[in-house]
């Protein structure tokens, strides 16, 4: 006698695959629908050309007005000047962090912690690199046994007083050679100021131990090129916000405004330091940016150049991601307060 199995509704093999197909397809086709409902980069570019041309009458007059003339002019003199030296700093910043051992610097120092802090304050004037690149390399250092002290020496004195920073400087004050000797001493004067001090103060369990950088499945070209595309984009991106912010201080602030804080020599002080954290310029660009405020006296201007590559946003945001939040909370106040102080008696002596 034969026996027939009961098969439950719905479990049925060419059912199932039906129903199976069926999800599949809905599932496709609300996924075109989405996809078809974001815009696209082509889409988006077109339609802004489309917009250009069609405001091309009133985008004419108002880029011929004078106050935007001069914005202009001042904006393309400062990304003009300053491009060369970023981008030369990050083919120089990329090769040292992926062909240079970070082994290198521990041998290179002494075993002294307090004699190593001025040597790393020290190895930050022949050793190109921008602010971004600096926090990785102390990083590294830290992993590899250098004394904490001396790493961050080297972190503020590298993107302050390297030979590409320097060059820039002179060229972007070719009236005022002293202002390369300026940021030279008071840049490294804070440097090691803050190194002794983190030796004096510092405590371990503010230090996080930075997590070690990998370049598994990377060649050292590979490793190379992708640091300079991140480090071009990155500090390119600050540049044009530094150079904006410093031709819309040109074209658009008041005179009266930027007189009354340049004449107070406190204010002006003050209130270029602030500035320099705001905007957060890679320091192979910063110079162009502080020889554009000629309102200013160059005491001010200096204190602009030795604050900025030292504690800005964005280096405050790295030195929380790589040391921990404890650290920066403590470290970037002090650097600040530091730098100000420094710059100012340094800028009263030489300049």
């Amino acid at each position: 006698m034969a026996i027939t199995k009961a098969v439950p509704q719905g479990t049925d093999d060419r059912d199932g695959r039906d129903d199976g197909d069926d999800r599949d397809n809905r599932r496709t086709t609300g996924e075109r629908a989405e996809e078809g409902r974001h815009l696209n980069s082509p889409l988006l570019l077109t339609m802004l050309l489309l917009v250009l041309v069609l405001l091309q009458s009133p985008i004419r007059r108002a880029l011929s007005a004078p106050v935007m003339q001069s914005w202009t002019t001042v904006f393309v003199a400062v990304m003009v000047q300053a491009l060369p030296f970023l981008v030369l700093g990050v083919l120089l910043s990329a090769a040292i962090a992926v062909f240079v051992p970070p082994s290198f610097f521990a041998r290179a120092l002494p075993g002294r912690p307090a004699l190593a802090v001025p040597v790393a304050g020290a190895a930050g004037a022949v050793l190109p690199g921008c602010e971004c690149a600096s926090v990785p390399v102390a990083g590294a250092l830290v992993r590899r046994g250098v004394t904490p002290a001396a790493a961050l020496t080297f972190l503020l004195s590298a993107p302050a007083i390297n030979p590409i920073v320097l060059t820039a400087t002179a060229v972007a004050f070719p009236g005022n050679p002293e202002m390369v000797l300026a940021r030279l001493v008071a840049s490294l004067l804070v440097a090691c100021a803050m190194g002794w001090l983190w030796l004096r103060l510092g405590r371990t369990d503010w230090l996080r131990p930075p997590s070690p950088m990998s370049y598994d499945g990377q060649s050292k070209g590979e490793a190379f090129w992708g640091s300079v595309r991140h480090d071009v984009m990155h500090a390119g991106g600050f540049l044009v916000v530094g150079a904006m912010a410093a031709a819309t201080l040109k074209a658009v602030v008041p005179e009266t405004w930027l007189s009354t804080a340049a004449d107070n020599p406190v204010l002006s002080v003050l209130a270029l330091a602030v500035l320099a954290v705001v905007l957060s310029i890679c320091s192979e660009a910063d110079a162009f940016v502080a020889a554009s405020l000629s309102q200013f006296s160059l005491t001010a201007r200096l204190t602009f150049l030795v604050v900025g590559p030292m504690i800005d946003l964005k280096l405050f945001a790295m030195q929380a991601g790589t040391f921990g939040r404890a650290f920066a909370l403590r470290f970037a106040p002090a650097t600040f307060a530091l730098a100000v102080v420094v710059s100012a008696l340094v800028g009263a002596v030489i300049l």
